[in-house]
């Protein structure tokens, strides 16, 4: 039970999970029309997410230029800046490694 609780996404290890399915708001942009956008990830590519609104409009935002607010699935809000979401989910992750090293 304690490994499976280690495996779930969380505001320590949201950088190496999967984003895809998080509900997601748009906190600042560099396109100030995008503040505040809201939905769910869709998507993403090594620098963009799609977003989903709930009027099921899809906008694909890039990475660097947001600072983006995650709801994680248990509840758990998390701000993070673009920069740190660059690259698939597994590049993050050897990135970390090679910082560690």
């Amino acid at each position: 039970m304690k490994v499976v609780q280690q495996l779930r996404i969380n505001s320590k290890n949201i950088l190496f999970h999967e984003i895809i399915g998080l509900r997601v708001r748009v906190l600042s942009y560099t396109d100030t029309n995008l503040n505040g956008l809201e939905g769910v990830v869709i998507d993403e590519t090594l620098k963009t997410l799609l977003i989903e609104t709930a009027e099921g409009r899809r906008i694909r935002v890039f990475k660097p230029s947001g600072v983006f607010e995650f709801k994680l699935p248990h509840g758990e809000v998390v701000v993070i800046k673009g920069d740190l979401i660059l690259g698939r989910p597994a590049e993050r992750l050897k990135r970390l490694k090679r910082r560690l090293k």
